[in-house]
C-alpha cells in the first residue's frame, strides 16, 4: 500500500496545489465527490476559484503570512460545482511533490456544527457599511435584533421607500411592512432557518404606497451587537404582471381551443375559441381576443429570463474572479436571450482607442474578436454621451444620424441595428465620479430591428454587474501582484540575511583566532620569565583575553548568529579559569545559576571580564593554605534589570580595605566596567565570605 493509494482512497477531501501559481496539482476521490468537479476540471483551476469571494483576500493574506510555515489552519467558505456554499476547516501542510515545495490540504466540512457569518466583519461598523454598500446598486438595511430598530441603510433603500434618513433610522423595522402579521410570519421562518433567501413580501413606503420585494436576510454583528442584514429587490412589476395574467386566465376558463393568430382588418391578433353544439346539431365557435393575455405571458417570461440571466452572471462573479471567464459567459447568455447575431464587450485604452475583449457570434457572421479595429471616432471626441451613462437603441444604423466613420466601422462587421450601453467604473479618492471602461454591445446583422425597452434595460443592468466584476477582479489581481512582490522581497531579504550571517561568522572567527594568537604569545613569553609576580601578571592578562575570545567562539559556532548562549559561555569561562590556576573541582566547588538572559556582545564582554577578575581574586586570596570552598555565580532578570552576583565562602575581604580606591588592577577594572560600560551599580557584602552583586539595565530592542 503506497502513498498514492492512501491519498486517493482517504475518506477526507484532500488536494495538493502549487504555492506559487496556486494551481491544483492533484485531488483525491473524496474531494471530487464533495465538490462536484471532475478531476480534469480541478486541474484547470486555481485554489482561489473555489473560495467564497469574501474569503479570497483573507486566504491570500494568510498564505503570505504562513508562506514558510510547515503547517497552518484556516476556516472559510468554499463553492461547490453546483454553486452551493459550504463552511470548511482546512489544515495545510508544506510537503515536497514532483520536485518542488507545495501545499497538501485536508478539508473538513463544518457546515453542520458552525455557522460562519456571511461577509465576516465586512459590515461590523458604520464607516465600513457606508464604504461597502454605497457601491451596491440594491437597497440594503441593518436592524438590531435586541429591539428591532433600523440602525443603518444605504441610499438605494431611502430611494426605494421614498424617505430621508431621519424618517427611518431608529424606527421599528415593522413599520416598513404593509401587513404586520406578515412580519411575524417572516420572523418565524427566520427563527427556523437562521437566514432567508428570495422571500417575497409586501412592503410600505413612507407615502403609504405599497410595493412587492424579494428579501434576503442574513445575521451579522454590527457595532458589536447582533443584527440582521436585509437585501431587497423590487419585483412589483413582475407581481402585477402575474396578477393580470391570473385574472385573464380566470376569465378564459371555458376556452377549449387557442388559435395562434387571426387576421382582422389586416392586424394579427391571438384568439381563443369555444365550440358550442346547438340543439339542431350545428356547431358554432365563440371566439375571444386574448392578445393582451398572450402579451402578459410573454412579458412575464421575458422578466423571468432577465432575472435568471442576472442571477447567472452574479453567481459566476461569486464563483470566480477571472474576468475573462465572466465576460465570455455574459456575452454568450445575452446573445441567446436577445436572439441577436453578435454580442461583444469593447474595452477602451487610455488614448480612447479600443479592442473587443469578449465576443459571442453566430456562425456565418464576421468575428470581431482579435481583429485590429481602426476606429478614430472616439479619439476625435465622438461618444461623449457615453461618459454620462447614456444608452442607445439603434433600429437602423442608416437612419440614426451616425457619423460616416461610425457607419463604416459597423458595415465592416455587417451590423444593421444595435444596442449600446456604457460600462462605467466608480472612481474614488479625490476624483470622485465614473470612468468609461468600455461598452456592452448587441449587434443585429441580418436586418434592421425595432428594439424593446426591456432589452435595453437588461443590457444596462448587466453593465452595472460587469463593472462590479471588473473592480473586484482588479482588486484580486492587485492582491496577487502584491503577494508575488512580497514573496520576491522576502526571498531577497532571506538571501541578504544569509550573506550577512556568513560575513558575521567569518568576522567572529577571525577575531577569535587573533585573540588566541595574542594569548599564545603571552603564554610563550611567560615561559621565559623567572619572577613569579611577573608570571602572575602575564597569566591574568592571558585569562582576560581568553574570556573575550570565548565570546567570539560562541557566536560564530551558534546556529543563530548574534544570539549568545549565556549559560554555556559562563560555565565554560569559569571552568577554564579554574584550569588555568590548576585547581580541580575536588577542592573548589563551582556552582552556577544562570538564566537565559539576553546580552549583546559589549555586555557579554564586560560580564566575562568581571567574572574573570572576581573568580581569579577568589582563587588567589579567599582560600589560603589549599583550603576547600565554594564559588557561586548567579545571573538573572529582575524586572527591567539584569542582576549578576559572584560570591565565595572564603576568608573574605578585610573590613579596612576600601576596594573602590584599591590599587589592585583587577578590582579597579571591575568597578570601571560596571559603572562606565554597563552603566550599573555594584554592592560588596562581607558576611561569611565575599559577595559582589551587580545590577545593570536590560537591553531593550526598539
Amino acid at each position: 500500500m503506497n502513498d498514492e493509494f492512501l491519498f486517493n482512497n482517504n475518506p477526507t477531501p484532500i488536494w495538493i496545489y502549487d504555492k506559487e501559481s496556486l494551481k491544483f496539482l492533484n485531488v483525491n476521490e473524496s474531494a471530487i465527490s464533495k465538490y462536484g468537479y471532475s478531476k480534469s476540471q480541478f486541474l484547470q483551476m486555481q485554489i482561489t476559484d473555489i473560495y467564497h469571494v469574501n474569503y479570497q483576500f483573507v486566504f491570500l493574506e494568510n498564505l503570505s503570512k504562513n508562506h514558510n510555515s510547515l503547517k497552518f489552519h484556516d476556516q472559510c467558505q468554499h463553492y461547490c460545482q453546483d454553486g452551493s456554499c459550504i463552511d470548511v476547516e482546512t489544515v495545510t501542510h508544506t510537503i515536497e511533490y514532483q520536485g518542488k515545495n507545495v501545499h497538501l490540504v485536508y478539508v473538513q466540512d463544518i457546515s453542520k456544527c458552525k455557522k460562519i457569518e456571511i461577509e465576516p466583519n465586512i459590515l461590523e461598523n458604520e464607516a465600513i457599511f457606508h464604504t461597502f454598500t454605497e457601491i451596491i446598486p440594491v437597497p440594503l438595511m441593518i436592524s438590531r435584533l435586541s429591539d428591532g430598530l433600523i440602525v443603518n441603510a444605504n441610499q438605494k433603500f431611502f430611494q426605494a421607500f421614498c424617505c430621508a434618513s431621519g424618517e427611518v433610522i431608529n424606527c421599528p423595522v415593522a413599520d416598513i411592512y404593509h401587513d404586520i402579521a406578515e412580519s411575524h410570519n417572516l420572523a418565524t421562518e427566520l427563527k427556523k432557518q437562521g437566514s432567508l433567501h428570495n422571500y417575497e413580501i409586501l412592503l410600505k413606503r413612507a407615502d403609504g404606497t405599497k410595493f412587492w420585494a424579494i428579501a434576503s436576510l442574513h445575521p451579522l454583528t454590527f457595532n458589536g451587537e447582533p443584527a440582521m442584514l436585509a437585501v431587497l429587490s423590487d419585483i412589483t412589476e413582475r407581481k402585477n404582471t402575474e396578477t393580470q395574467l391570473k385574472e385573464q386566465n380566470k376569465s378564459a376558463t371555458q376556452t377549449k381551443d387557442d388559435f395562434k393568430a387571426q387576421v382582422r382588418d389586416g392586424i394579427i391578433v391571438d384568439t381563443s375559441g369555444t365550440n358550442i353544439r346547438l340543439p339542431n346539431g350545428e356547431i358554432i365557435n365563440i371566439g375571444q381576443d386574448i392578445t393582451n393575455r398572450q402579451q402578459a405571458e410573454q412579458a412575464l417570461k421575458t422578466q423571468l429570463e432577465r432575472e435568471q440571466l442576472v442571477r447567472t452572471v452574479v453567481q459566476r462573479i461569486h464563483q470566480s474572479l477571472n474576468l475573462q471567464d465572466i465576460l465570455n459567459a455574459t456575452v454568450q447568455e445575452v446573445r441567446h436571450l436577445l436572439q441577436v447575431e453578435r454580442v461583444i464587450v469593447y474595452q477602451f485604452a487610455p488614448d480612447m482607442s479600443g479592442k473587443v475583449v469578449a465576443e459571442s457570434v453566430e456562425a456565418g457572421w464576421t468575428p470581431s474578436l482579435g481583429v485590429q479595429i481602426e476606429d478614430t471616432c472616439f479619439q476625435t471626441g465622438a461618444g461623449v454621451e457615453y461618459y454620462h451613462g447614456r444608452k442607445r437603441a439603434i433600429a437602423n444604423i442608416y437612419t440614426a444620424g451616425l457619423t460616416d466613420c461610425h457607419i463604416q466601422l459597423l458595415e465592416q462587421f455587417e451590423v444593421k441595428a444595435n444596442l449600446v450601453v456604457p460600462i462605467l467604473l466608480e472612481v474614488g479618492g479625490d476624483n470622485t465620479g465614473a470612468c468609461l471602461w468600455g461598452l456592452l454591445v448587441a449587434h443585429q446583422c441580418s436586418s434592421p430591428r425595432e428594439w424593446e425597452e426591456n432589452q435595453l434595460d437588461l443590457l444596462d443592468q448587466l453593465s452595472v454587474t460587469i463593472a462590479i466584476a471588473i473592480q473586484k477582479s482588479s482588486m484580486f489581481q492587485q492582491a496577487q501582484t502584491e503577494l508575488v512582490e512580497r514573496q520576491k522581497a522576502e526571498k531577497q531579504l532571506r538571501s541578504a540575511l544569509v550573506e550577512k550571517e556568513i560575513l558575521l561568522k567569518e568576522v567572529h572567527h577571525r577575531v577569535k583566532n587573533n585573540l588566541q594568537i595574542v594569548s599564545s604569545l603571552l603564554q610563550l613569553q611567560s615561559l621565559t620569565l623567572k619572577d613569579p609576580e611577573v608570571i602572575r601578571v602575564f597569566q591574568d592578562s592571558q585569562n582576560r583575553i581568553d574570556s573575550i575570545s570565548l565570546i567570539h567562539r560562541n557566536l560564530y559556532t551558534s546556529p543563530n548568529i548574534g544570539q549568545l548562549d549565556v549559560v554555556d559561555y559562563i560555565q565554560s569561562l569559569a571552568t577554564s579559569i579554574l584550569m588555568s590556576y590548576q585547581i580541580g573541582l575536588e577542592r573548589i566547588d563551582l556552582e552556577t545559576n544562570i538564566a537565559a538572559v539576553s546580552l549583546n556582545v559589549d555586555q557579554a564582554i564586560a560580564c566575562g571580564l568581571i567574572i574573570n577578575e572576581l573568580i581569579s581574586n577568589s582563587l588567589k586570596h579567599a582560600f589560603p593554605n589549599e583550603q576547600k570552598g565554594t564559588i557561586i555565580i548567579t545571573l538573572q532578570n529582575i524586572k527591567n534589570y539584569i542582576e549578576m552576583s559572584i560570591q565565595d565562602n572564603g576568608v573574605g575581604i578585610p573590613n579596612d580595605l576600601d576596594w573602590n580606591n584599591s590599587s589592585s588592577l583587577g578590582l579597579s577594572l571591575v568597578y570601571d566596567l560596571v559603572t562606565a560600560q554597563l552603566e550599573g551599580s555594584i554592592i560588596l557584602e562581607r558576611n561569611h565570605g565575599t559577595a559582589f552583586t551587580i545590577q545593570f539595565p536590560q537591553l531593550i530592542l526598539q
